[in-house]
């Protein structure tokens, strides 16, 4: 009887494929909210108007530039912290970007529970909206401490799954225009209906958020090479 022996093959680092795609696609989710940020504060700053003018905003700029700061900084920097060969091969970074982020999400958090209270939307939607967003600013400073808190405690698992709930949270803007995009084509662009298309964002957030929490994808793949060099060792 013959043995051969399983000729090995080059083995890429886990993740080194698949790094960069979460990422590419935060930042491609938050590319309209991020131009309209830059073109609000380039608005605010005596630049020209591109965007319909807000009287509230112009009246108290200070939360707004916060909120649009806070957020460009969380969406971007926070994006790459989902890319795995970054993790690895850049410890430090990794952990300076965390607490920048941190930081930057607090201030979308509290820079939008502000704006909630003190710039409230249209009466039709006020009643839907405004719970929502209340309770979602402070979920997002939960999520944000909890997550903190975990990665402190050397708790990376729990701390990514704090972090992954805060993402879903925080971007919600960029799922929105997708929401009120196509719900507006189907639905109409009614109080009520854009209303409820908002509503619709943060489930649709929370769902994948939810699934990526639940159906981690580095728990799969060792457990595919496993058996691929069981395999192999037997041919």
């Amino acid at each position: 009887m013959t043995t051969r022996t399983a000729t090995r093959q080059p083995t890429r680092p886990a993740g080194s494929k698949r790094s960069w795609p979460v990422p590419a696609a935060l930042i491609a989710l938050v590319t309209i909210p991020v131009i309209a940020g830059v073109l609000r504060l380039v608005q605010l700053s005596g630049g020209a108007a591109t965007l319909p003018p807000n009287p509230r905003f112009d009246a108290s700029p200070l939360p707004v530039v916060v909120h649009v700061v806070s957020a460009i900084v969380f969406a971007l920097v926070g994006a790459l912290q989902f890319s795995a060969r970054l993790r690895r091969r850049r410890r430090g970074w990794h952990r300076r970007a965390g607490r920048v982020v941190v930081v930057a999400g607090l201030g979308v958090a509290l820079s939008a529970l502000w704006l909630n209270q003190f710039f409230p939307r249209a009466h039709a939607t006020r009643g839907i909206v405004y719970p929502l967003r209340l309770m979602f600013g402070v979920a997002l400073v939960v999520t944000l401490l909890l997550g903190y808190r975990a990665v402190r405690r050397r708790q990376f698992a729990r701390h990514r799954v704090w972090m992954i709930r805060s993402f879903a949270i925080a971007l919600v803007a960029g799922t929105q225009v997708l929401t009120l995009g196509f719900g507006g084509a189907v639905f109409g662009t009614g109080d009520l209906a854009q209303a409820l298309m908002l509503v619709a964002a943060w489930g649709i957030n929370l769902t994948v958020a939810e699934w990526a929490v639940r159906h981690p994808a580095g728990r799969r793949r060792p457990a595919a090479a496993a058996r691929r060099e069981r395999a192999g060792a037997l041919s």
